[in-house]
């Protein structure tokens, strides 16, 4: 049985041909019937609203079948959508034929034998025309899914901040942007030595909502451009640009180190102390080229430092030696 809703667009210069197509159509019982009597007609009809089908004469003036098959094409990749393209033609020889497949064309219907032909054809066009659009949809589905999945595998769950995956890809943006632009790198590595023997004490719930307070705490202490990130499950992240080296220094980041070690955090155990160890990597053109994996490298070899000292230990990154 046909589909009544099936979009049909018949493209022929020759009223007669458009009338006597119509009503074969009409009669097979297929309703949704429209015409155009140019190619360039047609494409303003397909803007408006996509066809299923597109039954084009070979030869017009202006735009001929071929033409019209690449720019209605076009218009599918914009629009997550396949037209199904039928030419009327009176051409033959494999040559020919090949030629019109190669560019996107489905089926022919021969004009000396269009009354033979016309409706199977259609019919035939009608059958994969459902198969084709849900094809396209689970295909546009499956992308967006995909897309989510990468976005989502760049969230830490835990605190909704971005992870070291992020801070990589932030990392890297903000290399090319010192090289281009000028300015200075301030990089931040944020360890919670202590936080994992809270987490065996307290249980998991408790862990969670305490990394939860840790981020919330940070995101109120840090300016609004900066990248926060959640790195580990005792670690975080942060990236900072400033004008010029000397506002990336310890005593302009005193206000992170104070608000996690002096601050108790209310939780459900209780007002919980955290100690924190800060290591900061500061870096401008002239430390270029750099790669990110050793900037986040000697931020961590600082770390054992602020732990035992209770200060934020700070390394300039000096250009490599040739």
């Amino acid at each position: 049985m046909p589909n009544p809703r099936l979009s049909i667009l018949v493209v022929d210069d020759a009223k007669f041909s458009s009338v006597m197509i119509g009503r074969a159509l009409s009669k097979a019982g297929y309703e949704d019937l429209r015409f155009a009597s140019s190619a360039s007609a047609a494409l303003g009809l397909l803007e408006q609203r996509p066809a299923n089908v597109l039954l084009a004469d070979w030869l017009m003036p202006e735009m001929d079948g071929l033409e019209l098959t690449a720019q209605v094409r076009q218009q599918d990749e914009m629009s997550h959508h396949y037209t199904y393209v039928i030419l009327l033609t009176g051409r033959d020889g494999d040559d020919v034929l090949s030629t019109a497949f190669d560019r996107g064309v489905d089926d022919f219907i021969s004009k000396s034998a269009m009354n033979e032909q016309l409706v199977p054809r259609v019919y035939a066009a009608d059958r994969l025309c459902g198969s084709l659009q849900r094809l396209i949809q689970e295909n546009r589905l499956l992308t967006e899914n995909i897309a989510s999945l990468e976005k989502r595998n760049q969230i830490d769950p835990v605190t909704g901040l971005g992870n070291m995956r992020y801070l990589r890809q932030r990392l890297g943006d903000s290399l090319r942007q010192i090289e281009s632009r000028g300015g200075t790198l301030c990089y931040l590595l944020i360890g919670l030595p202590e936080i994992n023997s809270q987490r065996r004490r307290y249980g998991e719930q408790f862990y969670r909502e305490l990394m939860r307070g840790v981020a919330r705490r940070l995101q109120q202490l840090v300016r609004p451009l900066d990248t926060l990130t959640c790195l580990d499950d005792n670690h975080f992240g942060l990236l900072a640009m400033v004008e010029n080296p000397q506002e990336c220094s310890p005593s302009s980041f005193k206000r992170l180190h104070e608000g996690l070690n002096i601050k108790a955090f209310k939780t459900s155990e209780g007002f919980i102390s955290l100690k924190a160890g800060i290591g900061l990597v500061s870096l401008d053109s002239n430390s270029l080229p750099v790669e990110p994996r050793l900037v986040t490298e000697r931020a961590e070899s600082l770390l054992a430092d602020a732990y035992s000292t209770g200060r934020i230990v700070p390394l300039r990154l000096k250009k490599p030696e040739q």
